[in-house]
């Protein structure tokens, strides 16, 4: 069953171009948040699954690539970060390596690394 989509991606995309096209990346929370979910989602779709939970306080929590799946209790995979470096590492602004290498990132477990599933954009 594929993940179930709660941000209109029509919406996202619009979303997405004003974050792009803002200087520093600097939108309303509104704008942010829609960015950030659909991105998040977007994540979900192309790599179905259960074993990685993806966090962007405040925004979303997604899971996505197949795996084990964790049914109760924190997830053994776990991907949480800001909504400013989710939206670089979607959008290939930044590498994978060089925010987990910096803190950005905190990923735990075998298979929290999505250097496979970055950028989306």
């Amino acid at each position: 069953m594929p993940p179930r989509r709660r941000t209109d991606p029509a919406a996202g995309e619009q979303a997405l171009a004003a974050w792009l096209a803002a200087p520093e990346g600097e939108v309303d929370r509104r704008t942010l948040a829609t960015a950030v979910r659909y991105l998040a989602e977007e994540l979900a779709v192309r790599a179905p699954g259960r074993s990685v939970e993806v966090r962007v306080p405040p925004f979303v929590a997604v899971q996505c690539v197949e795996g084990p799946r964790h049914t109760r209790g924190t997830p053994p995979n776990v991907v949480e970060t800001d909504p400013a470096t989710w939206l670089a590492l979607a959008t290939g602004r930044m590498p994978w390596a060089e925010a987990v290498a910096s803190g950005a990132v905190r990923a735990s477990g075998t298979r929290a690394d999505l250097t496979a599933y970055l950028p989306l954009v």
